[in-house]
């Protein structure tokens, strides 16, 4: 194998630029060339390739986003536009290629795997939703942004004596969202796998209002059933819970920013690991962690289904609220 294609696709995540520079270091040192794919499966489609020399990857390991970019389409999910982008990588003599990224992305690499075309994924999801690893790039480095945002709107919580609502991302998966209570010490929190009622969140907050609490956190994953704006009219119009109620959602800061020490160890473990994969003759597999060690799935498998959250986290955040 001489030449290699890498893209990041879907929504960005910290750690990405950290995944591509590992790929383009690796490939170096096995003397394989490095195309970066612009704008995902759109890039794809378009041609847009582009070498990556180790210059072109310096400077990026604590840089968020990616270098890279990234872009949605649905023509590369229709047979027409999978096999126009196997096209364009046969035209460049490119054998092989690494996608980065969630859900989404994984399931466009399995399409060309099926068409013949050897790919490798590599997870990266801030939702911490695909199956079968322990953990995706980019969501240790989100979680953290959330604790820092939660920590100081608690300090304005407790000056006023105020509930905050708090949105997270984690629309299919509330992994961000149950972690950042526990660690983040939020009196509630409802997530798509165990969703609390407006009527159960009015009755905790009241709760902690009665106890005498001089603030209270209730921490939302956006993919409840009920909008957060929506639950705050219901507290502040249907239920007195005792507390003056406020809002914040934290949309895509939480995407946001450098990645952590822990993030940038697990992107480039998992870059150098899926480029020797690759280059071993695996296709259709995902990196991922077991454990403490890096190793690989079928991609088919990582994406059955949605990671399930441990139920214990769950009874750790209802105890630790009291």
């Amino acid at each position: 194998m001489k030449r290699i294609a890498v893209m990041t696709s879907g929504g960005d995540c910290p750690g990405m630029n950290a995944a591509i520079r590992a790929v383009v270091r690796t490939g170096l040192e096995y003397g394989i060339e490095v195309f970066g794919i612009r704008q995902g499966y759109a890039g794809l489609l378009n041609s847009d390739f582009h070498k990556l020399t180790s210059f072109e990857v310096s400077g990026i390991l604590q840089r968020g986003g990616t270098i890279l970019q990234t872009a949605r389409t649905e023509a590369f999910k229709t047979p027409v536009g999978q096999k126009k982008g196997l096209r364009h990588l046969n035209e460049l003599g490119i054998e092989g290629m690494i996608v980065i990224g969630g859900d989404g992305s994984l399931r466009g690499a399995l399409a060309l795997h099926q068409l013949g075309f050897p790919v490798v994924g590599v997870p990266a999801s801030i939702d911490n939703d695909l199956d079968g690893t322990n953990m995706s790039i980019g969501v240790d480095t989100a979680l953290n942004t959330i604790l820092d945002s939660l920590d100081r709107i608690r300090d304005t919580a407790s000056s006023h004596t105020r509930a905050f609502i708090i949105e997270v991302m984690g629309r299919n998966c509330g992994y961000l969202a149950i972690m950042a209570a526990i660690l983040g010490g939020a009196e509630v929190v409802s997530t798509p796998e165990r969703e609390l009622s407006m009527e159960d969140i009015a009755l905790a907050l009241a709760d902690a209002y009665v106890r005498g609490k001089s603030h209270a956190i209730a921490v939302i994953a956006e993919g409840v059933s009920y909008e957060a704006i929506d639950l705050v009219t219901y507290l502040k119009n249907k239920h007195e819970v005792g507390f003056d109620i406020r809002l914040t959602l934290l949309g895509h800061i939480q995407r946001g920013g450098g990645p952590t020490a822990f993030d940038r160890l697990l992107a480039t473990r998992m870059g150098v690991r899926a480029l020797e994969v690759l280059r071993d003759g695996q296709s259709g597999v995902m990196v991922n962690l077991e454990g403490r060690e890096t190793g690989t799935i079928p991609i088919e498998k990582a994406i059955a289904k949605t990671r399930e959250i441990n139920p214990s986290y769950f009874d750790l955040a209802r105890i630790l609220a009291r």
